[in-house]
C-alpha cells in the first residue's frame, strides 16, 4: 500500500458527471499510486478510464471528492504541473505541415527545463529515417510513435499513457514497451489506461478493473491471476499416439502423486504448466464483461 513519503497521486471519493449526461462517467473511486510505480486503469470503451485521466492531468473541473497529485490538485499546481508530467493520448494530434522532428522541437522549446534530444526521441521509437518527413504522411502508427516520443520530451516526472501500444505492429509495440520499462527503472511513474490485458500484465505493478465508472477490483496482476487460478499442473508428453498427450494433476498434491512421477519416467515430456487464469479471465469473472 502506498504511504504518504512516496505517494504521487491520491483519489478519494472521485465523481464526475459530464454536462447533460444521464449517468455520472465515474462513480466514487479510491486509489493511489506509488512513486515508481506503473498503475493500469484497465476497462472497455466507456467505463470511465479517460475521464479520470483527464481529470488527473487538468483538463476537466467540476468533480466530486478529491484529486492530489504530489500532495496538490492538479489545477492548484498551476502551468508547473505541466512543466512535470508527459501525457500521450490514443489519439494523435500533431502539427500535420511539420516534420517529425520539427514537432518535437516546437514541443520542446514549451518547456522552461531541460529537455530530451528529439533526434534520440525518434531514433528511440524507430523514426530516425523519417525525422524530416512531414507528419501528414506518417501512417497511424508512425503518428502514434511520435506521440509517445513528445510525452517524453520534458523528462517527465509522472507520465500518462492512454493506450500506448495501440495501432502498433509487435516490434514497434515491443520498443514502446521497452521504454516505459526504462522509464520505470529510473523513477519515473507511469499511469496507464489501456484495454489491452497482455500489456497491462506484462507492464503495469497494479492494475484496477474499471467498469461503469467503479472499480471492481485493484490488485498486482499476479495475486489476481493467482487467487483465481486452478490448484492444477497440465503435462504434455509424447506417448503411443502422434503428436502430444496431456495430463493434469493436483498442484497440492504433486510431490506425493505416483502417477506424475510414472509419468515423467515413463515419457518424454515437452512442457510443464500450472493452470494459472489470464487476466483477461479474471477480468472477466470480476466484472461479467470482455473486452473490445
Amino acid at each position: 500500500m502506498s504511504t504518504a513519503a512516496t505517494e504521487v497521486i491520491r483519489v478519494s471519493g472521485l465523481t464526475f458527471t459530464y454536462p447533460k449526461a444521464a449517468e455520472p462517467a465515474v462513480r466514487g473511486m479510491d486509489f493511489s499510486v506509488s512513486s515508481g510505480e506503473i498503475f493500469g486503469f484497465l476497462g472497455p470503451s466507456g467505463a470511465g478510464k479517460s475521464t479520470t485521466q483527464k481529470l488527473l492531468i487538468g483538463l476537466l473541473r467540476g468533480h466530486g471528492g478529491e484529486v492530489a497529485v504530489w500532495g496538490r490538485s492538479p489545477l492548484a499546481w498551476g502551468s508547473d504541473y505541466y512543466q512535470r508530467i508527459g501525457v500521450s493520448f490514443e489519439l494523435p494530434n500533431h502539427y500535420q505541415k511539420l516534420t517529425g522532428l520539427e514537432n518535437l522541437q516546437f514541443f520542446a522549446s514549451l518547456y522552461s527545463g531541460e529537455t530530451a534530444d528529439p533526434l534520440a526521441l525518434l531514433e528511440a521509437v524507430g523514426l530516425t529515417d523519417d525525422a524530416d518527413t512531414r507528419v501528414g504522411k506518417y501512417s497511424k502508427g508512425m503518428q502514434m510513435r511520435l506521440t509517445f516520443a513528445r510525452s517524453l520530451i520534458n523528462n517527465p516526472e509522472l507520465l500518462f499513457l492512454d493506450e500506448p501500444t495501440s495501432g502498433l505492429d509487435p516490434v514497434n509495440a515491443r520498443k514502446v514497451k521497452d521504454i516505459i520499462l526504462s522509464l520505470k527503472a529510473r523513477g519515473s511513474t507511469i499511469f496507464l489506461t489501456t484495454h489491452d490485458m497482455a500489456t497491462a500484465d506484462e507492464l503495469c505493478d497494479r492494475v484496477a478493473f474499471v467498469i461503469d465508472g467503479r472499480i471492481e477490483a485493484m490488485d498486482s496482476p499476479a495475486e489476481l491471476k493467482v487467487a483465481r487460478g486452478q490448484r492444477l499442473v497440465r503435462v504434455e508428453y509424447r506417448g503411443e499416439k502422434p503428436g502430444f498427450e496431456t495430463a493434469e494433476f493436483d498442484m497440492d498434491s504433486l510431490a506425493d502423486d505416483s502417477a506424475f512421477h510414472t509419468l515423467l519416467r515413463t515419457h518424454h515430456v515437452e512442457t510443464i504448466h500450472s493452470r494459472e487464469a489470464s487476466l483477461d479471465d479474471v477480468f472477466v469473472e470480476i466484472t461479467g464483461r470482455r473486452l473490445r
